[in-house]
């Protein structure tokens, strides 16, 4: 017996519509355009029937295969997986699904969206954009709808969804600065990423913003978004600056490593040295002392370029939209004010 003997002429015949009201009630992205008494009926007799839309057919009728590239940097980071949770919820509201692939250099992601491509992906979502992104071109030259997420281009070409950098380090800034700290250092992220040049930039003006002069503070740059690139980070900031008595880290994992940092140089966190991390990652709350960072909602930064893309891959909007959502500050265990030393 066949997989499925009943056809779109048969749950139209039951249902007691066309045909071509079942094709609209079967697809999320038509549905609205049949009233929800029909296409819960179209559904529900669908169901009964056993009866699944074929996809290859739609996709050649309408050339698209309601599936949707992600490139993520690195899988392995807790950052990222919320963030995929959000673009998969709204793109399974819509029907479609996520091609997903993790990649680490420019030559694995030209490799990953030129098969992407061949699978034709009806648009992709890039968390791996850099601030000048030669995928960026490729796209745009095969005409391919993207959208950034979580990071950003220097030159706006394309849509993009991200938190304000500069909020998020005056918050960090503003909080030290209440407790008393002065000379605070900062572990930046890698430069040719947005994340990490604009928090630096950020840093820079929330320490003028604060009233702290430029001799006072200390910056550091890491080479990567790792515990050991925050570790490296972190004994170049105090080897340069042992009178520091706070670092605003580039992100939680760069703030784990300034604690490993620390350890090496016999200091304790808060007591000697306090340490704001950014992002909120899952468990910073458990490590010793529990880590006060920016919080950045990644599940919504996931949700809300999944909705970008749609509408770019729709029709519906092909203008460049930046989207820059409010961090807040989680004030834990790794802050307190400055310990006067003998």
């Amino acid at each position: 017996m066949a997989d499925n003997p009943f056809t779109l002429k048969d749950v139209a015949a039951k249902a007691g519509v066309h045909s071509s009201t079942v094709s609209r009630a079967m697809n999320p992205t038509t549905r609205h355009l049949v009233s929800d008494e029909v296409a819960a009926r179209v559904l529900r007799v669908a169901s009964s029937l056993g009866y699944r839309a074929n996809r290859a057919a739609i996709s050649l009728r309408t050339r698209r295969t309601q599936t949707i590239g992600v490139l993520l940097p690195d899988i392995t980071n807790p950052v990222f997986p919320p963030i995929l949770r959000g673009i998969e919820e709204e793109l399974r509201k819509a029907g479609y699904v996520a091609l997903i692939a993790d990649v680490e250099d420019d030559e694995e992601q030209y490799d990953m969206v030129k098969q992407m491509l061949a699978r034709q992906v009806d648009g992709l979502i890039l968390a791996t954009t850099t601030r000048r992104d030669p995928i960026i071109d490729f796209c745009m030259a095969n005409s391919i709808p993207v959208v950034s997420v979580n990071r950003s281009e220097d030159n706006e070409r394309t849509s993009s969804v991200v938190h304000d950098e500069s909020v998020g380090m005056r918050i960090a800034v503003s909080h030290l600065a209440s407790l008393g700290h002065r000379k605070i250092g900062h572990v930046a992220g890698p430069q040719h990423i947005s994340t990490g040049f604009l928090r630096r930039r950020g840093f820079i003006d929330a320490m003028a913003l604060a009233g702290i002069a430029s001799k006072e503070y200390e910056i550091s740059d890491a080479a990567g978004y790792t515990r050991a690139s925050g570790r490296n980070g972190g004994l170049a900031l105090m080897s340069k600056r042992p009178d520091l008595t706070a670092i605003v880290a580039a992100n939680d994992l760069v703030a784990l490593g300034c604690y490993d940092a620390l350890r090496e140089l016999g200091l304790r966190c808060p007591k000697d040295v306090s340490i704001v991390g950014h992002n909120d990652m899952p468990f910073v709350d458990l490590v010793a002392p529990p880590l006060t960072t920016v919080r950045i909602s990644h599940h919504e930064l996931g949700a809300q370029a999944a909705r970008l893309i749609l509408r770019r891959t729709n029709g519906e909007d092909s203008s460049i939209v930046d989207i820059r959502l409010k961090p807040e500050l989680v004030v834990r265990g790794s802050t307190a004010p400055p310990r006067r030393r003998k």
